[in-house]
């Protein structure tokens, strides 16, 4: 087995013998792909992994040799990462750093735990906000929330992608 000491924080997107993008592996686990002919390498990345018999370059993106039927996911996963990455790490009311997450309509007042209804806030506006409905207080959001849509936010959730990977990811559709 080639060393991977080295690149233990290294990420390699996978694609499905389509090309279609399916999930984001350690760069162990697609070296075990690879070594188990598995997958083949679509795109080196930076290094080389060594063995005592062998050198295998650190692999980028990989094709699985067979095709996976997977369930097509249609939402995305909602979590607090997932929100501060859709609103860029900004309050929707003031724009300042955010900090914490705020519910537009209040969930005391039926407002629903949903992509539509959860947005990042920073301490000062969630904390003056508090019960009330931004229109109640004057207040207006930059931007209405919604679910993140795209192969890449399917794909990838709440973490960055590699530059390198946005031609299989449609980039330009996520943004």
């Amino acid at each position: 087995m080639p060393d991977i000491r080295r690149t233990t924080g290294s990420t390699a997107l996978v694609l499905n013998q389509t090309f279609e993008p399916l999930c984001v592996v350690s760069v162990r686990r697609a070296a075990i792909l690879l070594l188990a002919g598995k997958a083949v390498c679509v795109a080196d990345g930076d290094g080389l992994l060594h063995s005592a018999r062998q050198e295998l370059p650190v692999p980028l993106v990989i094709r699985l040799s067979r095709y996976v039927r997977v369930p097509y996911r249609t939402h995305v996963g909602l979590s607090r990462r997932a929100i501060f990455a859709r609103d860029g790490g900004r309050c929707a009311y003031c724009r300042g750093p955010a900090e914490t997450i705020d519910h537009v309509l209040p969930r005391s007042r039926g407002g629903g735990h949903s992509w539509e209804n959860v947005v990042a806030a920073c301490a000062r506006c969630n904390h003056s906000k508090g019960d009330r409905t931004p229109a109640e207080l004057g207040w207006r959001l930059h931007a209405k929330p919604a679910a993140p849509k795209g192969m890449a936010w399917r794909v990838l959730g709440h973490r960055t992608p590699d530059p390198r990977w946005a031609y299989w990811l449609d980039l330009a559709e996520a943004a």
